[in-house]
């Protein structure tokens, strides 16, 4: 009689990584609100990392704020905080791996020349063999990804111009590019499911390209509805969102997770910060959230 062998689910492993470019804001919250109950309904364990790889976006001190603002709300992350910024050498080494395997070259195309050829790169300099003197590095995009499945939205359709692209990995003033180092960063945190903010789907896909390219398993991927202005805008440092109230916490919390239109308790109120997570985890619903790409809360 022969025997089936199942392969047992790997221990979910989640993640926040928000940038320093300010503090948090309602906006970040419902991102690490929704990620951190997505791990601890599921008994897994939820890391932080600090995206700092783009000094002129980044505020100063504003990664000390964020971390004591998590603290603040009782969003306790699992082992030591990655910063991204002391990442440069496994970051290397992948770019070096894609540059030996034939799979990125150096492009002198700029934002200005690609919009003259219609909006989208057509990899005009695949072809060049040019140097890494004032170039970027791209990614050959062999097997485009123009569509995913969405843990909370469904099936995800890219526009297909946008997905065919050869990427950027590495800059033209050479600081890295967010698809790579986020793609290596995840690979190494053994992520199983990112949870983050809907304006970052049309990324997924050029992530999920580059781990197919180094032969890692990808991660689930889980959108939330992004909390806009009025005028459709998101909530950030840019459309002058106000830091977290550190003095209303249980308030704020509390908003967050009726934005993500999760059950409270009956005693919400009188709750203590941590009674409250504690209570919401075990009660976290994913079908309630709703399938939406952004909300207005103004």
């Amino acid at each position: 009689m022969m025997s089936s062998h199942v392969e047992a689910a790997a221990p979910y492993r989640g993640r926040f990584a928000p940038s320093p470019s300010g503090p948090l804001h309602f906006g970040s919250l419902i991102a690490a609100v929704g990620s951190y109950m997505q791990a601890r309904s599921q008994q897994g364990q939820w890391l932080l990392r600090v995206e700092n790889i783009d000094p002129p976006r980044e505020m100063p001190g504003a990664d000390s704020i964020i971390l004591r603002q998590l603290e603040k709300f009782g969003l306790h992350w699992d082992g030591p905080v990655i910063y991204q910024s002391e990442r440069s050498d496994a970051y290397d080494a992948v770019l070096d791996d894609l540059r030996a395997r034939n799979l990125s070259y150096y492009c002198h195309c700029t934002r200005k020349s690609i919009m003259a050829q219609g909006g989208f790169y057509t990899g005009v300099c695949r072809d060049k063999n040019l140097g890494d003197q004032d170039t970027a590095l791209r990614f050959i995009n062999h097997h485009p990804v123009a569509q995913f499945e969405d843990k909370l939205l469904g099936p995800i359709a890219l526009n297909q111009a946008f997905a065919n692209e050869d990427f950027i990995i590495r800059r033209r003033d050479r600081l890295y590019a967010y698809q790579l180092a986020v793609v290596v960063d995840d690979i190494d945190e053994q992520i199983t499911e990112v949870v983050r903010g809907a304006d970052l789907i049309t990324p997924t896909g050029r992530q999920i390209a580059l781990f197919n390219a180094l032969g890692a398993k990808t991660p689930d991927y889980l959108h939330l509805p992004l909390a806009t202005h009025a005028d459709g805008h998101k909530l950030s440092k840019q459309t002058h969102a106000p830091a977290l109230d550190e003095e209303n916490v249980l308030e704020q919390l509390m908003a967050a997770l009726k934005f993500l239109r999760q059950p409270l308790p009956r005693d919400a109120k009188d709750a203590s910060v941590e009674e409250l997570l504690a209570w919401s985890a075990k009660h976290w619903q994913l079908n309630l959230i709703p399938k939406a790409e952004k909300i207005a809360i103004d």
